[in-house]
């Protein structure tokens, strides 16, 4: 289960400290630019991880179904469209469009696998029901606590964001100010 360490040195701990939105005003727009960009990126990463707990969670619920109907085929013959049913649904939560890639995918993924142990979904039709309903308790309870977190951090993404666009408004940012930042040129 992911957790916040106060005063920890990871991001999501940095990101969701109580200090890191105090006195918003006060900071300087690079500042606050680059604490924007940093929670986007832990965003990015929570929704990875997001994801990864959907797919395992939609692989345990197709074999569970699959065996209340008296299916015959494999899931591996099914997981195509079970990965693809979840794709083309309607999106649920707060999505939002990610310009970032997961910068710790490797770590998210060895995440998910360590979730269940011994439990090894390359062949769900191999474990008794009861491992199949502890597998699924799991990954929802860890993408409940996921979900938490990343809805936290789109808060803070929120503020930080009302903090910049407010400053645009009131001119005291402007857009020659962040062309010159992001070419690099200042004034002399």
């Amino acid at each position: 289960m992911i957790e916040v360490r106060p005063g920890g040195r990871r991001r999501i701990d940095r990101v969701l400290a109580p200090g890191y939105l105090t006195g918003l005003g006060d900071l300087p727009l690079p500042v606050l630019r680059e604490r924007r960009d940093e929670a986007a990126q832990e965003e990015t990463d929570l929704s990875y991880l997001r994801r990864l707990l959907h797919a395992r969670i939609d692989i345990v619920r197709a074999e569970q179904q699959r065996r209340s109907s008296g299916g015959e085929n494999s899931i591996v013959d099914q997981l195509a469209t079970i990965l693809a049913d979840n794709a083309l649904g309607p999106a649920t939560g707060s999505g939002r469009h990610q310009q970032l890639e997961p910068s710790r995918a490797g770590e998210h993924r060895r995440h998910a696998e360590a979730l269940v142990g011994d439990t090894d979904l390359t062949d769900v039709g191999t474990l008794s029901d009861d491992k199949l309903a502890s597998a699924l308790d799991t990954y929802a309870t860890e993408e409940s606590s996921v979900s938490t977190f990343r809805r936290q951090v789109q808060g803070v993404m929120d503020a930080l964001n009302a903090e910049i666009a407010g400053r645009y408004q009131r001119g005291s940012a402007t857009v020659d100010e962040l062309l010159d930042s992001e070419l690099g040129r200042t004034e002399e």
